[in-house]
């Protein structure tokens, strides 16, 4: 039996999936845009996208479940500043303002080499987590306090995808589907 969501993507119904998306990504950017300018900390970053698109295109892939979500943003999090404060780049404009040098090209792959890695090992996969942990080893985000916003935007998402696949009745398994 074709999963629920490859049904709809197949089906007539595939323009509710487009809408659930359409509307659950605007209020997730919207919520987080609004929130960081009253807070003034960066709540929306690049890999916010994808993680949204996932929760709520196909929210019983395994990558979607808030345990891989969480779970994976937190190791890319933690790899991507382990490389930055490991190669001494924790003060270091970012490769944007500064360009890339030998000691970024090491923070870099090593954080996404560490994040992949780690992932797998503790069966936490969620691949826009590989784009946080850029973000950070490329020194675009590296406030500690900054980081604490990331993984606080992530489980505002992952709030956002609870309560809305329980309002809509749809299965949205805590740890991983089976």
């Amino acid at each position: 039996m074709p999963r629920r969501t490859e049904t709809l993507r197949r089906s007539p119904r595939r323009g509710l999936l487009a809408s659930v998306v359409f509307v659950n990504g605007f209020a997730t950017i919207a919520l987080l845009a609004v929130l960081a300018m009253v807070c003034r900390v960066p709540l929306v970053f690049p890999s916010v996208g994808p993680t949204a698109f996932l929760l709520f295109a196909s929210p019983e892939t395994a990558s979607a479940c808030p345990r891989n979500t969480l779970c994976g943003h937190a190791i890319g999090i933690l790899c991507g500043y382990g490389a930055l404060c490991l190669m001494g780049l924790q003060h270091a404009p970012s490769a944007m303002l500064e360009g890339v040098n030998l000691a970024r090209v090491i923070a870099a792959a090593s954080s996404l080499a560490f994040t992949g890695a780690l992932m797998i090992l503790f069966r936490v996969v969620h691949s826009p987590a590989g784009a946080t942990t850029l973000i950070i080893s490329l020194g675009l985000i590296t406030d500690p306090l900054y980081l604490l916003a990331i993984g606080a935007a992530v489980a505002l998402i992952v709030i956002q995808a609870l309560v809305t696949h329980r309002l809509r009745g749809i299965p949205y398994p805590l740890w991983s589907p089976a």
